[in-house]
């Protein structure tokens, strides 16, 4: 009767370098990969969905997806200012209005964001 040898702890407390054959086979996000908030494959899926273009590179959504997030920054930290100015704790929907207004290139994306309700009402009356 043969003996058999002992093949080492193979548990993962023990041997790190079974520990890092694991975690290499983890799937990583393209956000996590790309350091990043806001969901690439969901902004892809909007890309294609859209019908944009028929073709679309990899590269697209991970760089929209960069866009958004630093423009959402930027609105939430001048909003967050401006709630501090008024004494205010939590960021409101006004406090964004008011960001959106003093800023002239936000202004400027994003237009007059209450004549957009005004047209919905004008929609509904008629």
């Amino acid at each position: 009767m043969a003996r058999r040898r002992s093949r080492g702890n193979i548990s993962c407390k023990g041997n790190t370098s079974y520990r890092n054959k694991i975690s290499s086979r983890r799937n990583i996000s393209r956000s996590t990969r790309a350091e990043l908030q806001f969901p690439v494959s969901r902004v892809d899926h909007y890309l294609r969905e859209g019908k944009y273009s028929r073709r679309l590179s990899s590269s697209a959504p991970v760089f929209l997806a960069g866009v958004l997030e630093f423009i959402a920054s930027n609105i939430l930290d001048l909003a967050g200012e401006e709630a501090h100015t008024h004494g205010r704790k939590r960021i409101t929907p006004e406090h964004v209005y008011q960001v959106v207004e003093n800023n002239e290139q936000l202004h400027e994306l994003f237009g007059d964001p209450r004549s957009v309700d005004e047209e919905k009402s004008e929609l509904n009356e008629n």
